[in-house]
């Protein structure tokens, strides 16, 4: 699991005083950013790169300037051309979730410009990544 901080600025904050949804969209794309880095699969690198097909979100706690939050992102399925994450913006201080995402990102090849399976060293990269410490020590 890969957690990023999140610092928030005065104008995430809309009309009712709370952290506008289409800016914790942004949040949600920081961590997927910072997770494929920290998995050597820099969005910005390489042929091969993941896009987002779908996405679900549930809003359950209101995020106020003040609040001390993190988005964490983990991998939680794969399919033969796809993978799916989990995400969550957490306040730091409570420990509950204020919003929760599912993606489906599918494999695509920048230089044919079209969809393209997940490369087994990928998984690899994630499944190592996102193991818990058990899970690595069976591996």
């Amino acid at each position: 699991m890969h957690i990023t901080p999140i610092q928030l600025r005065f104008n995430d904050i809309d009309q009712m005083g709370h952290v506008n949804n289409a800016v914790i969209m942004e949040f949600f794309d920081l961590g997927k950013s910072e997770y494929f880095t920290a998995i050597g699969l820099p969005p910005e690198e390489g042929e091969f790169t993941v896009m987002v097909v779908h996405v679900e979100v549930d809003f359950q706690r209101q995020i106020h300037y003040h609040d001390k939050i993190h988005v964490t992102t983990t991998v939680d399925h794969f399919g033969k051309k796809s993978l799916a994450m989990k995400q969550q913006v957490i306040n730091t201080d409570t420990g509950l979730p204020c919003a929760t995402c599912r993606t489906v990102l599918s494999g695509f090849s920048r230089k044919t410009l079209q969809s393209e399976l997940i490369p087994d060293t990928i998984k690899e990269r994630i499944l190592r990544y996102d193991a818990t410490p058990e899970q690595a020590n069976n591996a």
